[in-house]
Parts: C-alpha cells; sequence; structure tokens
C-alpha cells in the first residue's frame, strides 16, 4: 500500500445506515449495491451490501431484548448470517451445513435470539465468507448495558481493506491459491468508516467502537489526539483496563475504547507501517467542552462468566499446520487443503471434541506454520493465559503468531455443533476449520 491509498479524510466517510432497533421486528435484505469506497470524486464501487449499504445497518439493542430479524437473500447466490460474538441459540448461529440450510437466492430465514452480553459485536455472511465478506456483506451490532458509561459520544469504526482495480471495482480472484497460501486476500487500499457524528469537542469524553472486519489483515492501531483506555475485548469488559499503546486487531477482533479527546482538530485513528504512519480515518474537532470534569475512567459492568473448573479441566491440543512452504504443499495438496488443524483440512464427520454442557477446556492452540493465525471459537467465549498461566481477557478470537502457542480456557455451556476456524478467511476456505460438540 502506498501513501495515497491510506490517506483517507472524513470527506470518504461512510454515513452509517439508520440504526434499527430491536424493539420491533427488522427486516435484513442483502443485496448488490454501490459503494463509495474510494474518496469522493473517485468512482464508486459495485459491492454486496444490506438494506442497500456497506456496512449494512447498525443494529443496536439493550442487554437482555430480544432480535426478531427477517433475512432476505436477494444477492443471486445462497448466503446466511453469523451473529459474531454473541453466545446464542446454536440454529440461530448462521452457518449453513451445520446449524441451518443455505439461504438461497431469493429465500428468506427468521433469525430470532436474545442478547444475552452488553458488547461490541458485529453481523457477517458465513456462506463463502472469504468472498461475501470481502465484498460487504457485514454490519455492527451493538448490545448496549443497563446503565451505559457516561461519555458524550458512542461511535463505531469499522476497519476494513480491499483489493482495488484502478477503474474502481474490486480484484477478482477471490479464491487465488497464492494468497490463501500465505497471509491471505490483503488489499491495497484501507480505511475506517467512521460513524458520523455531531460535533466533537475537546475535552468531550469518548467511547470508540473499533472493529477489524477485513477478511485477512491484521490491523496495528494507533489513535491520536485522545488519551484514554481500552475497557473491553471482543465484546467482553476488562477487569483490569489496558492502556492505547500496542493495540492489535485481528480480523474479527474488537476494542472498546473510553478516552478523552485532547486535539484541538481532529482524533484520528492511523496505521503503522515500515513507511510511516498512515491515516484510516478521523474525526473532526471544534470547540471546547468547559462542563465536563476530568475524572478516572472506570471498568465496564462485566458479563456473566462462568468460573472454570481448571481441577478437572480437559486438556486438548490444536496445531495449525500447512500453508506456504511447509511439507503439505511441498508433498502437492492441490486440492484447495492448504491448512490443517491436527492433520485434518476441513470438516469431518466427528468433532475435535464432544464436550458435556458445562465442562472446562484448557487448549493449547500451536502455531506450527510461517503465518499468523486469528482463531475465532463460535457460541462462546475463551480465557487467554499468560505464559506463568494467569487468566487474561475473556475473548471470542484470539491471534497466534507464527511459530508460537498460546493456551485458552473455555467454559463449554452452550448446547450444539460449533464451529472453530481461523478468522484469516482465506485460510478457512483452504482447510483450517473444525468444529466441536456441546450435548
Amino acid at each position: 500500500m502506498n501513501r495515497r491509498d491510506f490517506l483517507i479524510t472524513t470527506s470518504a466517510a461512510t454515513l452509517f445506515p439508520r440504526i434499527a432497533l430491536a424493539s420491533a421486528p427488522v427486516e435484513l435484505v442483502a443485496q448488490l449495491v454501490n459503494a463509495q469506497i474510494l474518496p469522493e470524486g473517485e468512482p464508486a464501487t459495485p459491492m454486496l451490501g444490506f438494506n442497500g449499504s456497506t456496512p449494512g445497518p447498525v443494529l443496536r439493542a439493550r442487554q437482555g431484548e430480544v432480535f426478531d430479524i427477517r433475512f432476505l437473500n436477494q444477492i443471486g447466490e445462497g448466503s446466511a448470517v453469523h451473529w459474531h460474538g454473541l453466545r446464542i441459540d446454536n440454529a440461530m448461529d448462521g452457518v449453513p451445513g451445520m446449524t441451518q440450510d443455505v439461504v438461497n437466492a431469493g429465500g428468506e430465514f427468521e433469525y430470532r435470539f436474545r442478547a444475552p452480553d452488553a458488547g461490541t459485536f458485529w453481523y457477517h455472511s458465513h456462506n463463502r465468507s472469504w468472498e461475501q465478506v470481502a465484498k460487504g456483506l457485514y454490519g455492527p451490532l451493538i448490545i448496549e448495558e443497563p446503565t451505559p458509561p457516561d461519555v458524550d459520544h458512542d461511535l463505531i469504526v469499522m476497519i476494513d481493506d480491499w483489493r482495488m482495480t484502478e477503474n474502481g471495482t474490486l480484484a477478482d480472484g477471490f479464491e487465488n491459491m497464492h494468497d490463501q497460501a500465505h497471509q491471505g486476500r490483503l488489499g491495497n487500499f484501507a480505511r475506517a468508516h467512521v460513524e458520523p457524528v455531531r460535533q466533537v469537542r475537546r475535552g468531550d469524553r469518548v467511547r470508540l467502537r473499533l472493529i477489524n472486519v477485513a477478511t485477512d489483515r491484521i490491523f496495528p492501531v494507533e489513535l491520536e489526539g485522545v488519551e484514554g483506555k481500552v475497557v473491553a475485548l471482543d465484546g467482553m469488559p476488562l477487569e483490569s483496563l489496558q492502556e492505547l499503546s500496542g493495540l492489535i486487531l485481528a480480523p474479527a477482533q474488537r476494542a472498546d475504547i473510553i478516552a478523552d479527546v485532547t486535539s484541538a482538530t481532529s482524533a484520528s485513528f492511523a496505521f503503522p507501517t515500515r513507511d510511516g504512519l498512515y491515516l484510516l480515518g478521523e474525526i473532526p474537532v471544534e470547540g471546547s467542552n468547559i462542563t465536563r470534569q476530568p475524572s478516572e475512567i472506570s471498568t465496564l459492568t462485566q458479563n456473566e462468566v462462568a468460573s472454570p473448573d481448571m481441577d478437572n479441566a480437559i486438556s486438548l491440543t490444536l496445531t495449525m499446520e500447512g500453508g506456504a512452504m511447509s511439507r503439505r504443499m511441498m508433498q502437492g495438496m492441490m486440492d484447495w487443503n492448504i491448512w490443517a488443524f491436527n492433520g485434518q483440512s476441513g470438516l469431518t464427520d466427528t468433532p475435535l471434541h464432544r464436550f458435556e454442557r458445562g465442562q472446562t477446556a484448557r487448549i493449547r492452540l500451536v502455531n506450527d506454520t510461517r503465518f499468523p493465525h486469528g482463531i475465532h471459537l463460535h457460541g462462546h467465549h475463551f480465557f487467554e493465559l499468560g505464559l506463568d498461566g494467569s487468566q487474561g481477557a475473556f475473548r471470542d478470537t484470539t491471534l497466534v503468531d507464527a511459530g508460537k502457542s498460546r493456551d485458552i480456557v473455555c467454559v463449554f455451556d452452550n448446547p450444539g455443533r460449533w464451529l472453530l476456524h481461523c478468522h484469516m478467511l482465506g485460510h478457512q476456505a483452504a482447510g483450517m476449520k473444525t468444529w466441536v460438540e456441546v450435548v
């Protein structure tokens, strides 16, 4: 990527669609759209979207409320909707072939589920997701706390990249074997969709909900013009707040930040590269807030979390294998079985493990490849463990660097068949997926 690709200003900001509330049935229509991905004055891009735009509408409810969503598929091919990070009933998880049939072109499906956790989530296609998500079939899903934190603005920031041609269309080759065997489909253009906001002033306190919706790119993110803390990861509040420095979002990961605006001109989101910082997006700042008094940033109210039973935890190992320069590739795995878990590429009839409801598992994720992987578990969150065994953040997606390992601990308390896969969606397409069952 070059400087022109990244230097995106608010003149290119996407207007988020009107918020859809959970208080009444909602229609979510997947359809062909034209989106102004490039800066104003450049051509619009034919894409996919929901309800006429990409990102799709903001779905927002209070914790404990019920979503009643009628999904209509008008994109001309099969699709389905996954509610990423929500610990909901298995039948509503949106995974064709596992929790439901694919919704054929012209078909529809009724999703109805309760929002058990407050936090920042998102929804996206889970059929041919490496292509349909890359084309824009996603949107934000926000579950508000019964008593939200005291902020002046609550803003969604969705970070994405696209592989564009010079005429402003998406490049073909969504199943390019070279991409899938390496880091995935990385774009040559990136930016942040920043939710529009009324006047932001110096001294305002803001909540920023960052979501990495890219199919394959890992985004380190640096914030300028604000001072604050990371208060939640993957929708789940942190018990101990984290500094803003060193923030990295793998595909599908989220970070909630509460911060005070310190700049008199703008608050910005930048992507550090070897050539320096490149601007993804910014929020204009005008005027000063003279009424808000300085105060400490507090932790958010914790969601209900089951305590792991470490004395009786099942120990499992999940080893990531394959990819470029691996034995699998050198042995001629040319049928797109490029990646594997524990030697098995793609889904089998037998789960990785069958858990009794409420069982605790300690799973060692071993990355025996030359590339990082973001491992996502459906229907559950898990604790990341430190090298000393200490309990860390409660997440649904964890990033494991090449040649490294990470232990996670999960209480499998949500019945059903749940997908476990790399959320670098090109890697998932090429075999890095399995499943577990909770009975």
